[in-house]
Order: C-alpha cells, then sequence, then structure tokens
C-alpha cells in the first residue's frame, strides 16, 4: 500500500488524538485495566488508527499507537493491534459516515448488555444523543469481524450512535472519534440514571413525536456554529 505525505501528516494527527482520547476513558470510569480501546478512521485512505492490544493506559503515547489497514491488518506499528480491531475495521467497511469507534466496559451500560436489554428512551437526553433507546446487538465471539458485523446489522437505520452487544458491552460510533468517545460517555451516564430510575418505579417513556422534536433540535440548533 502507498501512503502519501498527505496521508502519513493525517495518521501523525490522528496518533495523537486518539491517544489524548483513550485518556477520557478511565477519567469517566467506562474502563478498567486494558479494557477498551477507541479508533479513527483515517480519511483518503483504507486505514485506521487503534490502541494496541493489552497495554495500560497510563503507558499509551502517539508513538504506541497501530495503524492497520480495513482488513485488520497491521501496516504501522511496534505493537500488536486490539483483539477489536476487526470489529471496528467491518464498522468502517460498512458505514462509511463513520470516523470514529469507541468500546467500553462501562459498569451500568454493561448490566444492560449482561440483560439483553435496552434501555428505553425516558430521558430527554436520551432523545437528544440517541434519538429514542439504546438498542441491543447480538451475542457475538471476540477476534474477528463478528462483533462487527453485529454493530452494523443494529445500526443501520437506526439512529442512536450506541448498541449494547448482549453479554460483552458497548460500542459506541461518531463522525468523529470525538463524537464516539462522546457517545460512550453519555451511554454510560443514561444508563445509570434509567437503572436508578426503575428502582423507584416504571420510568415514564417519552412520546414519539417528542422524541423526534428533541432529536431534531439538538442535532441541527443546539451548540455553536463554527
Amino acid at each position: 500500500m502507498i501512503v502519501t505525505a498527505a496521508v502519513r501528516e493525517t495518521i501523525a494527527g490522528l496518533r495523537r488524538q486518539v491517544a489524548a482520547l483513550h485518556a477520557e476513558l478511565p477519567r469517566n470510569a467506562l474502563v478498567v485495566w486494558t479494557a477498551g480501546n477507541v479508533s479513527a478512521r483515517v480519511p483518503g485512505a483504507d486505514l485506521l488508527v487503534i490502541k494496541p492490544s493489552g497495554i495500560g493506559y497510563d503507558d499509551l503515547t502517539p508513538d504506541t499507537m497501530v495503524v492497520t489497514d480495513l482488513d485488520a491488518n497491521l501496516v504501522d506499528g511496534e505493537l500488536r493491534p486490539s483483539s477489536d480491531t476487526a470489529a471496528h475495521a467491518y464498522v468502517y467497511q460498512h458505514m462509511p459516515h463513520v470516523g470514529g469507534v469507541v468500546h467500553t466496559h462501562s459498569t451500568y451500560a454493561t448490566a444492560w448488555c449482561a440483560r439483553g436489554e435496552a434501555i428505553p428512551c425516558v430521558l430527554t437526553m436520551m432523545a437528544d444523543e440517541f434519538g429514542g433507546e439504546i438498542p441491543v446487538g447480538p451475542f457475538a465471539m471476540i477476534g474477528d469481524d463478528s462483533i462487527g458485523r453485529g454493530i452494523v446489522e443494529t445500526l443501520r437505520g437506526h439512529r442512536s450512535p450506541a448498541v449494547l452487544m448482549r453479554n460483552h458491552g458497548v460500542f459506541t460510533i461518531g463522525a468523529t472519534a470525538r463524537d464516539a468517545v462522546k457517545a460512550a460517555v453519555m451511554c454510560e451516564d443514561v444508563a445509570r440514571t434509567v437503572h436508578i430510575a426503575r428502582q423507584l418505579g416504571d420510568p415514564v417513556p417519552i412520546e414519539t413525536a417528542d422524541v423526534d422534536a428533541l432529536y431534531a433540535r439538538y442535532q441541527n440548533v443546539y451548540g455553536q456554529e463554527l
């Protein structure tokens, strides 16, 4: 594979960005030990940047990030890629609008994964970010593209950027890696809040028309024009 100078410069920037974003996972209590990962698509090339396998978060630097192709083959780097690389690569192959993928085992969201239960849309924050419930994906074995297939099958045609992979953990997607990290943080937050609400009684669902209106406002009006 021929990598141009421009692509090499892009990869260098993404290595810095992806390394920095990994710090957000333990900071927001989304992972323990070496679990979890963040990746970013390399624009203009069939490549991705991802965390290496089994390396502690305190030891991650831009230089430790690895680059693979979209078949999960190592292209550049000294370390083995994450065991979830094939899943990330499959998402990038089949969802061209996705620029970032995140995987976590955050406690409350993963508890919903263990139950195999979608998180119902009972909070305006959920309507804003997820456009409805956070769906459950199928059980899939680790190491090949089976997880990626489950992610794509579940999220295609769904507004949610998060999927609860049954008996496993959370995967989130975004236009950028930062967007995917944000979705992972918010997924854990609403998973915890809805769990607590259920201890108090039956949470009240939001009407579909209101979910649609909240989602449209948040996606198109909220924030600043850059």
